[in-house]
């Protein structure tokens, strides 16, 4: 017989925010916070510093499944160009679910405004490896200019996932199209 350890209220508040945030926004208040952790006030203040803190510590704890639902793995033996597709892909994919709300780091950023809250220098730390991977596989492949073509990925990537996340727009014959252009024109391997 196994006995399942009950999450932590440390586990339980960084799921709440993580899963209110990206539903509901950054703007979520202390108390819903709580209440869907099934955590007091007085737990989370001792366990967090500030909801600010409890927010970049959920962004960060999320940042490894992010990165492993959308990189492919290190040495896959794919060629760069295949590997940076593959992110679009994964993108298509996941823009296609239901609760696909867009970039759950784009989000916080554009929401918070404020470079240094701590959970947008997460994201923008998170983000920023994001386009470290483009150029590392742009640069690998061949690109004449392997630091705009990161950049131009990584606008299609937010551009694409927050289009996708408002119901703006699908992504399915439309973001890898475009993302090969973009390879094509860098020269791309």
């Amino acid at each position: 017989m196994t006995i399942e350890a009950k999450p932590s209220s440390r586990e339980r508040l960084l799921e709440a925010a993580a899963t209110l945030a990206y539903r509901e926004g950054v703007g979520i208040g202390v108390e819903a916070l709580c209440k869907a952790a099934g955590v007091s006030k007085r737990s989370m203040y001792q366990l967090f510093e500030s909801k600010d803190e409890l927010l970049a510590a959920s962004l960060e704890q999320q940042a490894s499944a992010f990165v492993a639902k959308l990189l492919p793995a290190a040495d896959d033996g794919r060629s760069p160009r295949e590997r940076i597709l593959h992110v679009f892909e994964q993108v298509e994919v996941q823009a296609g679910g239901p609760e696909f709300q867009g970039c759950p780091y784009l989000a916080a950023q554009i929401e918070l405004k404020d470079q240094s809250h701590p959970a947008s220098r997460v994201a923008h730390r998170v983000k920023g490896n994001l386009t470290a991977f483009f150029r590392a596989e742009a640069e690998q492949g061949g690109a004449s200019d392997p630091d705009l073509l990161a950049r131009q990925l990584s606008l299609v990537f937010d551009g694409g996932s927050a289009r996708a996340g408002i119901g703006a727009d699908t992504l399915t014959g439309l973001i890898a199209p475009t993302v090969t252009t973009l390879l094509d024109a860098a020269g791309v391997r």
